[in-house]
């Protein structure tokens, strides 16, 4: 796996061969603290690691001192156009700034957000995605390909090091995943920068969570991309569940309980779909453990074919075990199983 040089946004590290960082965006006003904090705080509990807010106006760097002074997470602020709302935010407390240079009015702006940067040890992500490819770029190109995003995302990161800043973090978003992997592909081999990874626009929980399990989990399953955003339409919480899945599916979570389940069939006595449901949600909630665990419908797809769980469960006539390692532990009846595979999970 190629090593990417290591940024720190408070005390998360984000590549460098750290554990991947798990990134969500608040969808509160941000100008109301209180609602910001209350959301930053819930995306927290779910297992958030670095979180972005929206600062769109003077009045949102304001409301950023006490977001930023409080939040459990460490603070992104997201900055379009105007340099001025880069450095009040950063002066507020922001822990990482999201900007692009060639968007906020020329050399001097740039130097002065880099000069701020520098003095507070302040990160800037480089966000490009096919709608914000510039127009030379696109006119070389004739589209907004992937190459074109990876040129204008090194376009970018060229002003920033023409003024001597080098903590970068990119991203290269496109709503097309084949897209999305391409242009991330391109850059792992052109850039030795960390790269968040994400698919911008993917949609509703359903249909954006294909997709990102598609686009992510396939780049990070190849051994690309350092921290991750799942964009969901819906409860930024959502986003965060959907990571850690991911996460998980691909063997890249730092910890975390994997569930796997058999699909049921004709053999399946037990009501195995609301068991794996029940199990599921109960695992998104536990943090500090990596665990395999199984939740199997019958003695075909059992403690042997599961033998490599951590723990699981296995259907029988209205009854069920309960195994470690492929070695049956107990048999209980079916409405305790859920109960006594959670106790066993937490002695584990």
């Amino acid at each position: 796996m190629k090593q990417t040089k290591q940024i720190k946004i408070r005390d998360v590290l984000v590549g460098g061969g750290a554990p991947v960082a798990v990134q969500s965006m608040t969808n509160t006003d941000t100008r109301d603290a209180k609602a910001t904090l209350a959301q930053i705080g819930a995306l927290a509990e779910a297992g958030c690691h670095i979180v972005r807010c929206a600062v769109p106006d003077m009045q949102a760097t304001e409301a950023m001192k006490e977001i930023c002074a409080k939040s459990p997470l460490p603070v992104v602020a997201d900055i379009h156009f105007d340099y001025r709302l880069a450095l009040a935010s950063m002066e507020a407390g922001a822990d990482k700034i999201r900007l692009n240079p060639g968007n906020i009015g020329g050399a001097e702006r740039v130097q002065a957000v880099v000069k701020l940067a520098k003095e507070r040890g302040v990160p800037i992500r480089i966000g490009v995605n096919s709608g914000s490819v510039e127009k030379h770029i696109l006119e070389k190109f004739g589209a907004p390909t992937p190459e074109a995003m990876v040129e204008s995302a090194l376009y970018h990161v060229g002003l920033l090091n023409d003024c001597g800043f080098d903590d970068i973090c990119i991203s290269i978003k496109s709503s097309s995943v084949p897209s999305t992997m391409r242009a991330y592909l391109l850059a792992h081999e052109r850039t030795d920068y960390p790269l968040h990874l994400g698919v911008t626009e993917a949609g509703t929980e359903y249909m954006g969570t294909v997709k990102s399990a598609a686009g992510i989990g396939g780049l990070l399953a190849l051994g690309v991309g350092d921290t991750i955003r799942v964009s969901l339409t819906d409860d930024p919480v959502k986003e965060i569940y959907a990571a850690n899945a991911i996460l998980r599916a691909v063997g890249r979570a730092e910890d975390g309980i994997n569930v796997v389940s058999c699909p049921t069939c004709g053999r399946t006595r037990i009501d195995l779909i609301d068991i794996a449901k029940q199990v599921e949600q109960h695992c998104a909630a536990i943090h500090g453990k990596k665990l395999k665990v199984a939740v199997m419908g019958c003695a075909v797809n059992g403690p042997g074919e599961a033998r490599e769980a951590d723990l699981g469960i296995a259907g029988g006539d209205g009854v069920g075990l309960i195994f470690r390692k492929g070695e049956i532990v107990k048999k209980v009846p079916q409405e305790r199983l859920v109960d006594e595979l959670m106790a066993m999970i937490g002695e584990t």
